[in-house]
């Protein structure tokens, strides 16, 4: 097969990535763009300033095609991955009518209320696919059922008059709807001059962003889950059906149309834990590192590794961001003594990320009667060994580690490849474009400590520390 490359853009909540991809999943090359800090003009709500996701995609893109070597004609499409839950108002020339609403925003999840200069509501993967393709068009699997009135199983708008009409959407302000791996347009030539992509270039329908990274990762079968480890951290396992109403997960739509991903409750602000911990501990921290030839992560990393299993009794709950229908919540470390250094702080703080998201998990898998015999970490946290054998030893379940772990980006290429009929299937495009780099293997001695912990006070502990924090919330009220 004569060489070709696929564009796959992650849009993140933090910044915004962009790849070029080659046919076998190789990355050519990348760049990437931080999005500004976001905005609260009032309690809950949190936006993104200006035309922050549009302008920073611009930037990268700018920066990813001055790297690229290669023949630009061979360039096939791109494809779009970006954040999900996050609340678009545009006006009828495609403009923004509002600041983008986050997927934290509270407004993001309320019924629309219509104005005058709003034209169109949509997520942020149609409002990106209008910027480069100027068509008001998007994929099927980023509408969300609390969001807009979306059917699950057809994939499409609702023809259920009485349910469409709860969310108070008139039709013409929602975009078509195209199912992920076909082209909702191409590049135009204004969008051209501001990205510098080909004009002409398909840009390609994927879906919401962790059915993105889910393909990207290789999660197409019942006997693999995957742990997404982003701003907000979620697992996944694959299903074939939409199962309406379940009681410990929810149903999504895959990247493979058709087909299912069935999702845990999360862990709101994620990785940003570790982004938090690192910063606090200072520039001395850093400098440090570097007179080591380390990055800070990667010493952090070498303490963490040192602290055993559960932390010498240091528990974290990671509430550092509370939901907004129990703002008690907050963040807590419980059980300090003499013994605690920096190195049993980041490893209770990955301790907590990796057991809270257990409970979550185990109670999907339960409900759905599934074991799945591996479990595919992604995300930048993977690039920590320490992580990935906690996940190991906490699942009591072998982890493993793709070559390409910014899935989202890859899951991107992926459509794209699809769409342009470079191959003829997800499965044969994922034979082709996805390999595992490491495989960790589960200490069972540590899954004995983990399941002691979590079954005598871990998996009890919020509730009991929930009668003390409404009365916090109340004193500082």
């Amino acid at each position: 097969m004569a060489e070709k490359y696929f564009i796959g853009v992650d849009g993140g909540s933090q910044s915004t990535k962009v790849l070029i991809i080659d046919q076998d999943g190789n990355v050519i090359c990348s760049a990437s763009e931080p999005l500004r800090p976001m905005i609260a003009r009032n309690p809950g709500w949190i936006e993104h300033p200006d035309d922050d996701l549009w302008d920073s995609l611009k930037t990268a893109l700018n920066k990813l095609m001055k790297k690229f070597s290669g023949d630009i004609s061979l360039i096939q499409g791109v494809g779009l991955c970006t954040i999900r839950c996050c609340r678009v108002f545009m006006k009828a020339d495609g403009a923004l009518a509002a600041p983008v609403m986050s997927w934290m925003d509270v407004r993001s999840y309320e019924k629309f209320e219509d104005a005058a200069d709003i034209a169109y509501t949509c997520p942020t993967t149609g409002y990106i696919t209008h910027r480069l393709t100027g068509k008001f068009t998007d994929t099927a699997a980023n509408a969300f059922q609390w969001q807009f009135p979306v059917d699950l199983d057809t994939w499409d708008w609702s023809k259920d008059e009485q349910y469409f009409s709860s969310f108070k959407i008139p039709r013409e302000k929602l975009f078509d709807l195209q199912m992920p791996g076909t082209v909702l347009g191409y590049v135009t030539k204004k969008a051209s001059a501001e990205t510098a992509l080909p004009e002409g270039l398909p840009v390609v329908a994927t879906a919401n962003d962790k059915a993105v990274e889910a393909l990207g990762a290789g999660l197409i079968s019942e006997d693999s889950a995957l742990i997404s480890l982003g701003t907000y951290i979620a697992s996944m396992v694959y299903g074939k059906k939409n199962i309406p109403d379940p009681r410990a997960y929810w149903t999504n739509l895959s990247c493979i149309p058709r087909k299912y991903l069935y999702e845990s409750t999360g862990i709101r602000r994620g990785m940003w834990h570790i982004s938090w911990f690192k910063d606090i501990i200072g520039k001395e921290f850093a400098e440090r590192a570097e007179r080591n030839s380390l990055s800070p992560e990667e010493l952090l990393d070498r303490e963490a590794a040192a602290v055993p299993a559960g932390s010498e009794g240091l528990l974290t709950i990671p509430d550092w961001l509370a939901p907004a229908d129990q703002l008690y919540r907050k963040g807590v470390m419980i059980g300090f003594d003499e013994r605690h250094t920096r190195g049993h702080l980041c490893r209770s703080i990955l301790e907590s990320i990796a057991m809270t998201l257990k409970n979550h998990y185990d109670a999907m898998i339960d409900e759905l009667g599934m074991k799945p015999a591996r479990i595919i970490i992604s995300g930048g946290g993977s690039n920590s060994n320490v992580f990935m054998q906690i996940f190991a030893d906490m699942y009591g379940t072998q982890t493993v580690r793709n070559t390409l772990n910014g899935a989202a980006a890859l899951g991107g290429a992926i459509c794209a490849a699809v769409a342009t009929g470079v191959y003829g299937s997800f499965e044969e495009a994922i034979s082709r474009m996805v390999t595992v780099r490491d495989t960790f293997t589960p200490d069972l001695e540590n899954t004995r400590i983990y399941n002691r912990i979590n079954e005598g006070i871990y998996r009890d502990l919020p509730d009991l520390l929930a009668p003390a924090l409404k009365k916090r919330q109340q004193a500082f009220s």
